[in-house]
Protein backbone atom coordinates (compact mmCIF):
# COMPACT_ATOMS: atom_id res chain seq x y z
CA UNK A 1 0.00 0.00 0.00
CA UNK A 2 1.02 3.25 -0.71
CA UNK A 3 2.98 4.70 2.28
CA UNK A 4 1.08 8.01 1.75
CA UNK A 5 -2.52 6.57 3.29
CA UNK A 6 -0.86 5.12 6.27
CA UNK A 7 0.96 8.10 7.60
CA UNK A 8 0.43 8.46 11.66
CA UNK A 9 -0.21 11.73 12.27
CA UNK A 10 3.53 12.20 14.15
CA UNK A 11 4.96 11.40 11.04
CA UNK A 12 3.15 13.51 9.04
CA UNK A 13 4.31 17.05 7.36
CA UNK A 14 3.67 19.80 9.53
CA UNK A 15 0.94 21.97 8.12
CA UNK A 16 2.60 25.64 7.24
CA UNK A 17 0.60 29.03 7.84
CA UNK A 18 1.33 32.53 7.45
CA UNK A 19 -0.86 34.43 9.94
CA UNK A 20 1.81 37.30 10.23
CA UNK A 21 0.15 40.96 10.52
CA UNK A 22 1.90 41.93 7.42
CA UNK A 23 0.44 38.74 5.77
CA UNK A 24 -2.91 39.15 6.78
CA UNK A 25 -3.41 42.65 5.90
CA UNK A 26 -1.97 41.57 2.31
CA UNK A 27 -4.81 39.34 2.22
CA UNK A 28 -6.99 42.00 3.55
CA UNK A 29 -6.16 44.64 0.66
CA UNK A 30 -6.58 41.69 -1.97
CA UNK A 31 -9.95 40.48 -0.56
CA UNK A 32 -11.18 44.82 -0.24
CA UNK A 33 -9.87 45.44 -3.76
CA UNK A 34 -12.73 42.04 -4.75
CA UNK A 35 -15.49 42.05 -2.33
CA UNK A 36 -15.67 45.91 -1.11
CA UNK A 37 -15.56 47.56 1.65
CA UNK A 38 -18.62 46.33 3.32
CA UNK A 39 -17.38 42.99 3.11
CA UNK A 40 -14.61 42.34 4.93
CA UNK A 41 -15.31 42.98 8.64
CA UNK A 42 -12.94 43.75 11.39
CA UNK A 43 -15.50 45.04 14.44
CA UNK A 44 -14.43 42.66 17.50
CA UNK A 45 -17.74 41.76 18.77
CA UNK A 46 -18.67 39.87 15.29
CA UNK A 47 -15.17 38.38 15.02
CA UNK A 48 -15.93 36.85 18.70
CA UNK A 49 -19.50 36.00 17.71
CA UNK A 50 -18.09 33.80 14.32
CA UNK A 51 -15.63 31.76 16.98
CA UNK A 52 -17.50 31.86 20.22
CA UNK A 53 -21.19 30.59 21.42
CA UNK A 54 -22.57 30.02 24.77
CA UNK A 55 -23.06 26.35 23.97
CA UNK A 56 -19.53 26.55 22.21
CA UNK A 57 -16.86 28.84 23.73
CA UNK A 58 -13.64 29.80 22.39
CA UNK A 59 -10.72 32.02 23.86
CA UNK A 60 -9.98 35.20 22.36
CA UNK A 61 -6.53 33.67 20.83
CA UNK A 62 -9.07 31.48 19.00
CA UNK A 63 -10.67 34.51 16.92
CA UNK A 64 -10.79 34.95 13.18
CA UNK A 65 -7.96 38.04 12.34
CA UNK A 66 -11.13 39.12 9.87
CA UNK A 67 -14.09 38.05 8.68
CA UNK A 68 -15.38 38.68 4.96
CA UNK A 69 -19.08 37.79 3.60
CA UNK A 70 -19.32 36.68 -0.36
CA UNK A 71 -22.39 36.20 -2.03
CA UNK A 72 -21.25 34.31 -5.18
CA UNK A 73 -19.54 30.65 -5.51
CA UNK A 74 -17.13 33.11 -7.42
CA UNK A 75 -16.46 34.76 -4.26
CA UNK A 76 -15.89 32.10 -2.08
CA UNK A 77 -13.39 30.65 -4.99
CA UNK A 78 -11.40 33.90 -4.90
CA UNK A 79 -11.52 34.35 -1.33
CA UNK A 80 -10.22 30.38 -1.21
CA UNK A 81 -7.56 31.52 -3.97
CA UNK A 82 -6.28 34.11 -1.84
CA UNK A 83 -5.56 32.43 1.04
CA UNK A 84 -4.43 29.46 -0.68
CA UNK A 85 -1.48 31.23 -2.04
CA UNK A 86 -0.84 33.10 0.94
CA UNK A 87 -1.32 30.11 2.91
CA UNK A 88 -3.91 31.98 5.44
CA UNK A 89 -6.22 29.38 7.37
CA UNK A 90 -9.49 29.77 6.56
CA UNK A 91 -12.81 28.57 9.08
CA UNK A 92 -16.57 28.52 7.56
CA UNK A 93 -19.98 30.24 9.86
CA UNK A 94 -23.31 29.86 8.62
CA UNK A 95 -26.18 29.36 11.58
CA UNK A 96 -23.30 28.84 14.56
CA UNK A 97 -25.34 26.50 16.59
CA UNK A 98 -22.50 24.04 16.59
CA UNK A 99 -20.88 22.51 19.28
CA UNK A 100 -17.54 21.17 20.70
CA UNK A 101 -15.34 24.26 19.13
CA UNK A 102 -15.93 23.65 15.41
CA UNK A 103 -16.43 27.42 14.43
CA UNK A 104 -12.78 27.91 17.07
CA UNK A 105 -10.37 29.87 14.60
CA UNK A 106 -7.22 28.16 16.33
CA UNK A 107 -5.15 29.68 13.71
CA UNK A 108 -6.54 32.46 13.76
CA UNK A 109 -6.68 33.71 10.03
CA UNK A 110 -10.22 34.37 7.75
CA UNK A 111 -13.24 33.59 8.69
CA UNK A 112 -15.76 33.06 5.58
CA UNK A 113 -19.45 34.12 7.24
CA UNK A 114 -21.63 33.30 4.55
CA UNK A 115 -24.85 35.64 5.76
CA UNK A 116 -25.35 37.20 2.43
CA UNK A 117 -25.82 33.68 0.68
CA UNK A 118 -29.23 32.98 2.48
CA UNK A 119 -31.30 32.40 -0.94
CA UNK A 120 -33.69 30.03 -1.64
CA UNK A 121 -32.86 29.17 -5.49
CA UNK A 122 -35.60 27.36 -6.33
CA UNK A 123 -38.17 24.80 -5.45
CA UNK A 124 -39.22 22.05 -7.78
CA UNK A 125 -42.24 20.95 -6.52
CA UNK A 126 -42.76 17.78 -8.87
CA UNK A 127 -39.40 16.81 -8.76
CA UNK A 128 -39.81 17.36 -4.73
CA UNK A 129 -35.78 18.78 -4.56
CA UNK A 130 -34.71 22.29 -3.72
CA UNK A 131 -31.66 24.24 -4.43
CA UNK A 132 -30.38 26.45 -1.62
CA UNK A 133 -27.96 28.45 -0.92
CA UNK A 134 -25.61 27.34 2.25
CA UNK A 135 -27.38 30.39 4.61
CA UNK A 136 -30.70 28.79 3.90
CA UNK A 137 -32.33 28.51 7.92
CA UNK A 138 -34.09 25.02 7.82
CA UNK A 139 -37.00 26.99 9.83
CA UNK A 140 -37.82 29.48 7.20
CA UNK A 141 -37.42 27.09 4.59
CA UNK A 142 -39.83 24.94 6.21
CA UNK A 143 -42.49 27.71 6.63
CA UNK A 144 -41.91 28.64 2.62
CA UNK A 145 -42.98 24.69 1.94
CA UNK A 146 -45.89 24.87 3.99
CA UNK A 147 -47.74 26.77 1.70
CA UNK A 148 -47.22 24.33 -1.27
CA UNK A 149 -47.70 21.53 0.61
CA UNK A 150 -44.75 20.53 1.39
CA UNK A 151 -41.51 19.84 3.93
CA UNK A 152 -37.94 19.15 4.85
CA UNK A 153 -37.56 16.92 7.15
CA UNK A 154 -33.97 17.49 9.29
CA UNK A 155 -34.86 19.50 12.03
CA UNK A 156 -31.81 20.36 13.97
CA UNK A 157 -31.48 23.50 16.37
CA UNK A 158 -33.14 26.48 15.90
CA UNK A 159 -31.34 28.66 13.77
CA UNK A 160 -29.23 26.17 12.02
CA UNK A 161 -28.34 26.56 8.52
CA UNK A 162 -27.96 24.26 5.52
CA UNK A 163 -24.58 24.89 5.23
CA UNK A 164 -23.85 23.74 8.61
CA UNK A 165 -26.34 20.65 8.66
CA UNK A 166 -24.58 19.38 5.56
CA UNK A 167 -20.83 19.82 7.29
CA UNK A 168 -22.19 18.58 10.68
CA UNK A 169 -24.46 15.87 9.22
CA UNK A 170 -27.16 16.72 11.77
CA UNK A 171 -30.42 14.96 12.56
CA UNK A 172 -33.36 15.93 15.02
CA UNK A 173 -36.41 14.55 16.17
CA UNK A 174 -37.77 13.80 12.45
CA UNK A 175 -34.69 10.81 12.14
CA UNK A 176 -37.29 8.54 13.27
CA UNK A 177 -39.58 8.43 10.19
CA UNK A 178 -37.33 10.43 7.71
CA UNK A 179 -33.46 9.48 8.77
CA UNK A 180 -30.70 12.35 8.63
CA UNK A 181 -29.63 15.05 6.95
CA UNK A 182 -27.11 12.64 4.73
CA UNK A 183 -30.30 10.78 3.56
CA UNK A 184 -31.81 14.13 2.31
CA UNK A 185 -28.96 15.58 0.01
CA UNK A 186 -28.49 14.69 -3.66
CA UNK A 187 -25.47 17.04 -4.91
CA UNK A 188 -23.87 20.24 -3.75
CA UNK A 189 -21.26 23.21 -5.17
CA UNK A 190 -18.62 22.94 -3.24
CA UNK A 191 -15.26 25.46 -3.17
CA UNK A 192 -12.07 23.29 -2.03
CA UNK A 193 -9.10 24.87 -0.60
CA UNK A 194 -7.47 26.38 -3.69
CA UNK A 195 -10.76 27.99 -5.33
CA UNK A 196 -11.67 24.79 -7.11
CA UNK A 197 -15.55 24.93 -7.81
CA UNK A 198 -16.78 21.10 -7.73
CA UNK A 199 -20.34 20.04 -8.33
CA UNK A 200 -20.66 16.53 -7.00
CA UNK A 201 -23.52 15.17 -9.28
CA UNK A 202 -26.43 16.40 -11.27
CA UNK A 203 -29.85 16.18 -9.88
CA UNK A 204 -31.82 13.50 -9.87
CA UNK A 205 -32.09 11.34 -6.38
CA UNK A 206 -30.29 8.26 -8.14
CA UNK A 207 -26.98 7.97 -10.26
CA UNK A 208 -24.35 5.21 -10.41
CA UNK A 209 -21.99 8.18 -11.91
CA UNK A 210 -18.51 8.25 -10.61
CA UNK A 211 -17.95 8.24 -6.56
CA UNK A 212 -20.50 9.60 -4.67
CA UNK A 213 -18.46 12.87 -3.39
CA UNK A 214 -21.74 13.97 -2.13
CA UNK A 215 -22.12 11.31 0.80
CA UNK A 216 -18.55 11.92 1.55
CA UNK A 217 -19.00 15.69 2.02
CA UNK A 218 -21.67 15.17 4.60
CA UNK A 219 -20.74 15.24 7.52
CA UNK A 220 -16.70 16.48 6.55
CA UNK A 221 -17.34 19.77 9.17
CA UNK A 222 -15.46 21.71 6.20
CA UNK A 223 -11.94 20.06 6.08
CA UNK A 224 -12.58 18.89 2.39
CA UNK A 225 -14.46 21.87 1.18
CA UNK A 226 -17.07 24.49 1.55
CA UNK A 227 -20.90 24.58 0.72
CA UNK A 228 -21.94 27.07 -1.58
CA UNK A 229 -25.18 25.52 -2.80
CA UNK A 230 -26.69 22.62 -1.96
CA UNK A 231 -29.55 20.72 -4.09
CA UNK A 232 -31.52 19.24 -0.98
CA UNK A 233 -35.00 16.79 -1.59
CA UNK A 234 -38.28 17.56 -0.22
CA UNK A 235 -41.31 15.31 0.64
CA UNK A 236 -45.06 16.00 0.77
CA UNK A 237 -46.29 17.67 4.83
CA UNK A 238 -47.60 14.85 7.14
CA UNK A 239 -50.98 15.19 6.98
CA UNK A 240 -53.78 14.70 10.58
CA UNK A 241 -50.35 15.16 12.90
CA UNK A 242 -51.17 14.81 16.46
CA UNK A 243 -48.79 14.46 19.25
CA UNK A 244 -48.94 11.91 22.57
CA UNK A 245 -47.24 12.58 26.31
CA UNK A 246 -46.45 9.88 28.15
CA UNK A 247 -45.47 10.43 32.05
CA UNK A 248 -43.49 7.71 34.17
CA UNK A 249 -42.29 7.11 37.37
CA UNK A 250 -38.35 6.20 36.31
CA UNK A 251 -36.68 6.84 33.51
CA UNK A 252 -35.98 3.22 32.59
CA UNK A 253 -40.23 2.50 32.38
CA UNK A 254 -39.65 5.11 30.07
CA UNK A 255 -37.16 3.69 27.89
CA UNK A 256 -38.70 0.32 27.90
CA UNK A 257 -41.87 1.51 26.51
CA UNK A 258 -40.13 3.38 23.66
CA UNK A 259 -38.14 0.00 23.26
CA UNK A 260 -41.27 -1.69 23.03
CA UNK A 261 -42.75 0.98 20.13
CA UNK A 262 -40.10 0.67 18.55
CA UNK A 263 -39.16 -3.18 17.86
CA UNK A 264 -43.01 -3.30 17.33
CA UNK A 265 -42.08 -1.17 13.73
CA UNK A 266 -45.03 1.38 14.84
CA UNK A 267 -44.99 3.85 12.16
CA UNK A 268 -44.64 6.71 14.44
CA UNK A 269 -43.26 10.44 13.20
CA UNK A 270 -40.98 11.00 16.16
CA UNK A 271 -40.54 9.23 19.38
CA UNK A 272 -38.21 11.54 22.38
CA UNK A 273 -37.51 11.03 26.11
CA UNK A 274 -36.90 13.96 28.28
CA UNK A 275 -36.45 13.04 31.94
CA UNK A 276 -37.08 15.24 35.32
CA UNK A 277 -34.50 17.84 34.64
CA UNK A 278 -34.88 18.56 31.33
CA UNK A 279 -38.40 19.26 32.09
CA UNK A 280 -37.60 21.44 34.67
CA UNK A 281 -35.30 23.75 32.92
CA UNK A 282 -38.15 24.29 30.71
CA UNK A 283 -39.97 25.56 33.52
CA UNK A 284 -37.54 27.60 34.69
CA UNK A 285 -36.78 28.89 31.65
CA UNK A 286 -40.33 30.35 31.08
CA UNK A 287 -39.88 29.25 27.09
CA UNK A 288 -42.86 27.61 27.89
CA UNK A 289 -46.04 28.65 27.88
CA UNK A 290 -47.07 24.83 29.78
CA UNK A 291 -45.53 24.19 33.42
CA UNK A 292 -44.45 20.81 33.05
CA UNK A 293 -44.65 17.61 35.48
CA UNK A 294 -41.07 17.00 35.79
CA UNK A 295 -41.28 13.06 35.37
CA UNK A 296 -39.53 11.20 32.94
CA UNK A 297 -41.64 11.87 29.98
CA UNK A 298 -42.25 10.48 26.57
CA UNK A 299 -43.22 12.62 23.50
CA UNK A 300 -45.05 11.31 20.80
CA UNK A 301 -45.66 12.33 17.29
CA UNK A 302 -48.08 10.98 14.97
CA UNK A 303 -49.46 11.29 11.18
CA UNK A 304 -51.42 9.41 8.64
CA UNK A 305 -54.68 9.26 7.78
CA UNK A 306 -57.85 9.42 10.70
CA UNK A 307 -57.74 5.88 11.37
CA UNK A 308 -54.06 5.41 11.02
CA UNK A 309 -53.55 7.80 13.69
CA UNK A 310 -55.87 6.62 15.76
CA UNK A 311 -54.68 3.04 15.44
CA UNK A 312 -50.97 4.29 16.55
CA UNK A 313 -52.11 6.33 19.22
CA UNK A 314 -53.93 2.93 20.97
CA UNK A 315 -51.16 1.08 20.21
CA UNK A 316 -49.04 3.41 21.97
CA UNK A 317 -50.85 4.22 24.63
CA UNK A 318 -51.05 0.09 25.40
CA UNK A 319 -47.40 -0.03 25.15
CA UNK A 320 -47.30 2.75 28.08
CA UNK A 321 -49.70 1.25 29.92
CA UNK A 322 -48.05 -2.28 30.59
CA UNK A 323 -44.70 -0.14 31.57
CA UNK A 324 -46.32 1.79 34.29
CA UNK A 325 -47.12 4.89 33.00
CA UNK A 326 -49.05 7.11 34.80
CA UNK A 327 -50.68 9.62 32.49
CA UNK A 328 -51.09 9.83 28.74
CA UNK A 329 -52.51 12.45 26.92
CA UNK A 330 -52.73 13.12 22.93
CA UNK A 331 -53.83 16.34 21.12
CA UNK A 332 -54.47 17.34 17.18
CA UNK A 333 -55.22 20.66 18.31
CA UNK A 334 -52.44 22.86 16.54
CA UNK A 335 -51.80 25.28 19.14
CA UNK A 336 -51.42 22.50 21.45
CA UNK A 337 -49.32 20.57 19.11
CA UNK A 338 -46.47 23.87 18.78
CA UNK A 339 -46.56 24.32 22.53
CA UNK A 340 -45.91 20.63 23.52
CA UNK A 341 -43.42 20.36 20.57
CA UNK A 342 -42.08 23.25 21.24
CA UNK A 343 -40.91 22.39 24.35
CA UNK A 344 -39.66 19.56 22.93
CA UNK A 345 -37.10 22.22 20.61
CA UNK A 346 -36.64 24.39 23.60
CA UNK A 347 -34.96 21.94 26.04
CA UNK A 348 -31.28 23.15 24.68
CA UNK A 349 -31.84 26.68 24.92
CA UNK A 350 -33.33 26.09 28.34
CA UNK A 351 -30.62 23.89 29.59
CA UNK A 352 -28.40 26.93 28.46
CA UNK A 353 -30.67 29.51 30.39
CA UNK A 354 -29.77 27.73 33.79
CA UNK A 355 -26.68 29.42 34.14
CA UNK A 356 -26.03 31.41 36.60
CA UNK A 357 -22.65 33.23 35.26
CA UNK A 358 -21.48 34.60 32.29
CA UNK A 359 -17.97 32.13 32.89
CA UNK A 360 -20.38 28.91 33.38
CA UNK A 361 -19.50 26.38 30.86
CA UNK A 362 -22.20 24.37 28.80
CA UNK A 363 -21.25 20.73 27.81
CA UNK A 364 -22.88 18.18 25.89
CA UNK A 365 -22.45 14.78 25.21
CA UNK A 366 -24.29 12.81 21.95
CA UNK A 367 -23.41 9.73 22.31
CA UNK A 368 -25.40 6.73 20.42
CA UNK A 369 -25.78 3.32 21.12
CA UNK A 370 -27.68 0.13 19.93
CA UNK A 371 -31.07 0.01 20.80
CA UNK A 372 -31.18 -3.22 23.07
CA UNK A 373 -28.43 -1.24 24.76
CA UNK A 374 -30.38 1.48 25.67
CA UNK A 375 -31.76 1.58 28.95
CA UNK A 376 -28.59 0.27 31.09
CA UNK A 377 -26.83 3.07 29.21
CA UNK A 378 -28.97 5.89 30.71
CA UNK A 379 -29.32 3.84 33.77
CA UNK A 380 -24.81 3.93 33.78
CA UNK A 381 -25.15 7.42 32.59
CA UNK A 382 -26.93 8.49 35.80
CA UNK A 383 -25.03 6.65 37.86
CA UNK A 384 -21.93 7.91 36.95
CA UNK A 385 -23.17 11.41 37.11
CA UNK A 386 -24.34 11.36 40.36
CA UNK A 387 -21.24 9.36 41.77
CA UNK A 388 -19.34 12.39 40.01
CA UNK A 389 -21.17 14.57 42.08
CA UNK A 390 -23.42 16.13 39.68
CA UNK A 391 -26.89 16.15 38.67
CA UNK A 392 -27.50 15.19 35.45
CA UNK A 393 -29.88 15.61 32.91
CA UNK A 394 -30.38 12.79 29.84
CA UNK A 395 -32.90 13.77 26.99
CA UNK A 396 -33.44 11.69 23.91
CA UNK A 397 -33.85 10.74 20.34
CA UNK A 398 -34.73 7.38 21.42
CA UNK A 399 -35.93 6.21 17.89
CA UNK A 400 -33.20 8.05 15.71
CA UNK A 401 -31.93 6.57 12.97
CA UNK A 402 -30.21 6.95 8.96
CA UNK A 403 -33.84 5.43 7.95
CA UNK A 404 -37.00 4.98 9.12
CA UNK A 405 -36.34 2.20 12.79
CA UNK A 406 -32.79 0.91 12.02
CA UNK A 407 -30.20 2.90 13.60
CA UNK A 408 -31.50 3.85 17.39
CA UNK A 409 -29.42 6.31 19.35
CA UNK A 410 -29.84 8.23 22.56
CA UNK A 411 -29.19 11.85 23.27
CA UNK A 412 -27.71 12.99 27.15
CA UNK A 413 -26.79 16.67 27.90
CA UNK A 414 -25.83 16.50 31.43
CA UNK A 415 -26.99 19.30 34.00
CA UNK A 416 -24.97 19.49 37.20
CA UNK A 417 -27.43 21.08 39.73
CA UNK A 418 -27.79 24.56 40.68
CA UNK A 419 -23.90 25.12 39.22
CA UNK A 420 -25.52 24.13 36.15
CA UNK A 421 -24.18 20.86 34.18
CA UNK A 422 -25.87 20.37 31.57
CA UNK A 423 -22.98 21.08 30.60
CA UNK A 424 -23.25 23.51 32.39
CA UNK A 425 -21.04 23.46 35.10
CA UNK A 426 -18.78 26.23 36.86
CA UNK A 427 -15.73 27.32 34.91
CA UNK A 428 -13.61 25.10 38.38
CA UNK A 429 -15.58 22.18 37.28
CA UNK A 430 -14.93 21.79 33.78
CA UNK A 431 -11.81 19.50 33.97
CA UNK A 432 -13.88 16.94 36.10
CA UNK A 433 -17.20 17.81 33.97
CA UNK A 434 -15.57 16.32 30.85
CA UNK A 435 -14.05 13.51 32.11
CA UNK A 436 -17.66 12.59 32.92
CA UNK A 437 -18.39 13.03 29.67
CA UNK A 438 -15.51 11.20 27.57
CA UNK A 439 -16.33 8.28 29.84
CA UNK A 440 -19.79 8.40 28.80
CA UNK A 441 -18.57 8.31 25.74
CA UNK A 442 -15.97 5.65 26.23
CA UNK A 443 -18.87 3.82 27.65
CA UNK A 444 -20.69 3.66 24.09
CA UNK A 445 -17.49 2.78 22.39
CA UNK A 446 -17.92 -0.34 24.32
CA UNK A 447 -21.16 -1.17 23.66
CA UNK A 448 -20.58 -0.90 19.93
CA UNK A 449 -21.91 2.99 19.45
CA UNK A 450 -20.56 6.30 18.94
CA UNK A 451 -18.96 9.37 20.54
CA UNK A 452 -21.76 11.61 18.50
CA UNK A 453 -24.54 10.78 16.99
CA UNK A 454 -25.69 13.97 15.40
CA UNK A 455 -23.53 16.84 16.94
CA UNK A 456 -19.94 16.16 15.33
CA UNK A 457 -16.45 15.58 15.76
CA UNK A 458 -15.46 19.82 15.98
CA UNK A 459 -12.13 19.94 18.10
CA UNK A 460 -13.00 18.67 21.75
CA UNK A 461 -13.52 15.18 19.80
CA UNK A 462 -10.85 14.61 17.87
CA UNK A 463 -8.41 12.32 20.43
CA UNK A 464 -11.79 10.49 21.02
CA UNK A 465 -12.27 9.69 17.87
CA UNK A 466 -9.45 7.57 17.13
CA UNK A 467 -10.74 5.43 19.85
CA UNK A 468 -13.93 4.61 18.32
CA UNK A 469 -12.48 4.26 14.34
CA UNK A 470 -8.87 3.04 15.20
CA UNK A 471 -5.47 5.01 13.80
CA UNK A 472 -5.80 3.15 9.92
CA UNK A 473 -9.41 4.83 9.47
CA UNK A 474 -7.85 8.60 11.01
CA UNK A 475 -4.97 8.09 9.05
CA UNK A 476 -7.26 6.93 5.49
CA UNK A 477 -9.36 10.42 6.37
CA UNK A 478 -6.43 12.01 6.71
CA UNK A 479 -5.47 11.02 3.45
CA UNK A 480 -8.39 12.21 2.26
CA UNK A 481 -7.96 15.21 2.98
CA UNK A 482 -4.40 16.04 1.43
CA UNK A 483 -5.58 15.36 -1.72
CA UNK A 484 -7.17 18.61 -1.25
CA UNK A 485 -4.27 20.80 0.07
Amino acid sequence: MNPHFTTSLPSAAAISHDVSEGNINGACKELLAYLGFDCVVSDPDILRSRSSTPWSPAPPSQYPAKVVTPRTTTDVSEIMKICSRRRVPVTAFSGGTSFYGALSATRRGICIDFKLMDQILAIHEHDLDVVLQPAVDWQHLNARLEQLGMFFPPDPGAGARIGGMIAMSCSGTNAYRHGTMRDWVTSMTVVLADGSIVKTRQRPRKSSAGYDLSSLLVGSEGTLGLVTEAVIKITSLPQNQHVGLAAFLTTRAAVSTAISLITSGLPIDALELLDPYSLGAINHSGLSSRQWEEKPTLFLRFSGSSQAVQDQIQMAREAAATHGCETFETSGNRQEIDVIWGARKQVGPSLVSMKQDPTDVFMSADAAVPISALADMIDWTHGIIKEAGFIGSTLGHVGDGESPRLSKHWTTLTALGNYHTAIICRKAEEVKAWSVIESIQRRAIQLEGTITGEHGIGLKLRDMLVEEVGDNSINMMRAVTDLNS
